[in-house]
């Protein structure tokens, strides 16, 4: 029960502007559908194309909607960019959440700082995070993005940090530690990412046994 109210408060502290409630009328689940089939459509071609391949007409190609269905949705492609930007932050945080609960349901006994560490390692190989990764890379230099994802990705720090202290209070007196071993963790996650290509599996084994090594130390200070 606790990890599902934990999983409603991230996700509606998430939820992308464009995605209210389930619908009720017909028409309005039809028009939501088709918006949502744009946004994973917008995804694919950012991990297959990169941010230069996400253009109006590739995604309504790629979605198999008409021009005149995308410009209702999405009148321009900053529209469509702030709108994959919120959709790419939300995916994340609802993976990470379902891979991590499912797995503390079945380990009851493991540590949670393992579990969590471990979760958050696949989420960084997921569809979803590579598309968030083109996203960062173009923000560095394209400022109409940088002013959608910047906002969206503090917000995703901000409720990932506020939820830490709400459901680990045991650890509320450890907080400065627990805030540096999540933040190690991310940082060191997404360089082995990077670097999967020419490190190879044993040697990110290695650096992750360390990393979750370090964590449990930072957590028993």
């Amino acid at each position: 029960m606790a990890g599902t109210t934990m999983q409603k408060r991230m996700l509606a502290a998430m939820r992308p502007n464009g995605m209210g409630e389930e619908p009720v009328r017909w028409q309005q689940r039809k028009s939501a559908q088709t918006r949502l089939k744009m946004l994973e459509a917008a995804v694919d071609c950012l991990v297959e194309g990169g941010y230069q391949g996400l253009t109006t007409a590739q995604v309504a190609e790629r979605a198999a909607v008409s021009r005149g269905a995308m410009h209702h949705h999405f009148a321009t492609r900053i529209d469509l960019v702030a709108a994959v930007v919120e959709h790419i932050f939300y995916q994340r945080m609802r993976l990470f959440l379902e891979d991590y609960l499912a797995t503390m349901a079945q380990q009851r006994d493991a540590e949670l700082i393992d579990l969590a560490t471990q979760a958050y390692w696949r989420s960084v190989q997921t569809r979803e995070y590579a598309a968030w990764l083109e996203l960062a890379v173009a923000a560095r230099t394209d400022a109409e993005l940088n002013a959608a994802f910047e906002p969206a990705a503090r917000r995703f720090d901000e409720v990932w940090t506020a939820e830490m202290i709400e459901s680990f209070p045991q650890w509320q007196d450890q907080w400065e530690a627990m805030k540096l071993g999540n933040d190690f963790a991310i940082a060191v996650q997404s360089g082995l990412l990077l670097h999967r290509p020419v490190f190879g599996q044993e040697r990110i084994d290695r650096v992750l046994a360390l990393v979750m090594t370090a964590i449990r130390g930072l957590y028993r200070m």
